[in-house]
């Protein structure tokens, strides 16, 4: 949780040097000063991940925030920037979820999520093509 860019990146070689060339950065925020958060998304590592290394960088925005509130515009945010994916928790109920239920977004919010984030992917590979 609180390495730093090059250290995070020395762990993926270590692991990457072990033989399991099946690795994904994943950035899921970094510990800050307030309490309204579990943590605080660095949304500049994402680029510095992206040019220092050729692995594929994704962002946990429901574990970075800790509250489903932000999940949405934190993957926004993500998918703006360059992240080549998200990992989201989603539950059909979640306050009744067993774990994590203050970040985990309904199927109905995850949809949402979706149809925001799409034109933005969308967008995205346009302008990479």
């Amino acid at each position: 949780m609180s390495a730093t860019i090059d250290e995070f990146l020395l762990a993926a070689e270590y692991i990457l040097n072990a033989g399991n060339d099946q690795v994904v950065l994943c950035e899921r925020g970094v510990r800050g000063f307030n309490d309204y958060t579990r943590n605080m998304l660095d949304i500049s590592a994402l680029p510095l991940l992206q040019r220092l290394s050729h692995l594929p960088v994704i962002v946990d925005p429901s574990h970075a925030s800790g509250r489903s509130d932000l999940v949405i515009p934190l993957s926004r945010a993500a998918v703006a920037i360059g992240a080549q994916g998200l990992m989201i928790e989603i539950h059909p109920n979640p306050p009744e979820a067993l774990s994590d239920s203050a970040q985990a977004l309904s199927f109905a919010e995850f949809r949402r999520l979706i149809r925001e984030t799409g034109p933005l992917l969308s967008l995205r590979e346009a302008t990479h093509a």
